[in-house]
């Protein structure tokens, strides 16, 4: 019987998550007769194939170190099912995932479904952080019938769909932005693509501000690719708030500020000013993180001003670096 559902999962040096990742895909609630499981290996240096090599259901696939995008690519073309869905090596889904995020197909005009995210190291502040992030931006997707933003983390295609827009674009060679990529150009098309917070996987958030200010920096510069292919998008979509632009430019402008008081002391009131009027760019953020975790309400000030300052700099160093390359 030709499995309706391909799960693909691309595979980088994952050596340490790969097996709980597999056996949780594996122990779906759907019938075993109906998905297949292809994990994509991008060139990995470490045990990842022969972890993966040892379960029976998974079809191993090796390709050059090339990035997600392609290695997503390649399990596509060689998936079995009319449905094609995508997590990350790292991900552990729900035990009804699978069912949850194939069911919403029925309609026949749904070509995209998006799951949800939830944070697997609870017990580190920093992923506790990026955790409650994420669900408030969920709770907010909520409210959409519709949505254009779309995470490969936890995500599946009509397949017809997918080989229609050729799939993620390839000159992200990184895990930032080929997923949003494809879902702007989709929803522009006129398809409906959706939310179903119930397709639930965990994932392990960075466990320290340095991992954390480092991604974030990652995301910033290779937005700029993200933003020059889509312009429209730059000030937000169903899941990126319309303020977080404004607040990276207010942040910037703060520290300009702060340097320039060695020369008159006013600079120091406009850094306040300025500063204030980023967090309050954010209240509503900082409402829901008071509910949720008093502790993170105190010092995520903190961590989103200065993730604010480096991704300024990421994006004044990405615009540099694609303005030269022409991509």
């Amino acid at each position: 019987m030709k499995p309706q559902v391909s799960v693909i999962i691309p595979a980088y040096n994952t050596e340490k998550t790969i097996s709980k990742t597999l056996q949780a895909v594996l122990s779906q609630d759907f019938p075993k007769n109906q998905f297949e499981v292809l994990v994509v290996d991008d060139g990995s240096t470490d045990n990842t194939k022969k972890i993966v090599s040892k379960f029976k259901r998974v079809k191993l696939i090796s390709i050059r170190h090339s990035g997600p995008a392609k290695a997503r690519n390649t399990g596509a073309k060689l998936a079995k099912g009319e449905i094609i869905v995508f997590t990350d090596s790292d991900c552990i889904p729900k035990k009804n995932w699978l069912k949850s995020l194939v069911l919403p197909f029925k309609d026949k005009d749904i070509v995209c479904v998006a799951g949800s995210y939830a944070t697997l190291n609870k017990n580190k502040l920093i992923a506790r952080f990026i955790g409650f992030e994420i669900e408030y931006r969920h709770q907010k997707m909520k409210k959409f019938k519709t949505i254009d933003f779309v995470g490969s983390y936890n995500c599946a295609y009509k397949k017809f769909i997918f080989k229609k827009f050729h799939g993620f674009d390839e000159s992200f060679i990184v895990a930032s932005g080929e997923d949003t990529e494809l879902s702007y150009r989709i929803k522009d098309a006129g398809y409906k693509v959706i939310f179903k917070p119930k397709a639930m996987v965990f994932h392990p958030h960075p466990d320290n501000l340095l991992t954390y200010i480092k991604q974030k920096y990652n995301r910033a510069f290779w937005k700029v690719l993200l933003y020059k292919k889509h312009p429209k998008k730059m000030f937000g979509d169903r899941y990126t708030p319309r303020t977080l632009f404004p607040q990276i430019l207010l942040s910037g402008l703060g520290i300009l500020s702060l340097i320039l008081s060695v020369f008159s002391a006013i600079f120091v009131y406009l850094f306040g000013l300025l500063i204030i009027l980023s967090l309050l760019l954010d209240v509503e953020f900082y409402t829901f993180l008071w509910k949720k975790d008093k502790s993170l309400f105190f010092l995520s000030p903190l961590i989103i001003f200065l993730r604010n300052c480096f991704s300024l700099v990421a994006i004044f160093h990405g615009g540099f670096f694609f303005l030269i390359k022409k991509i």
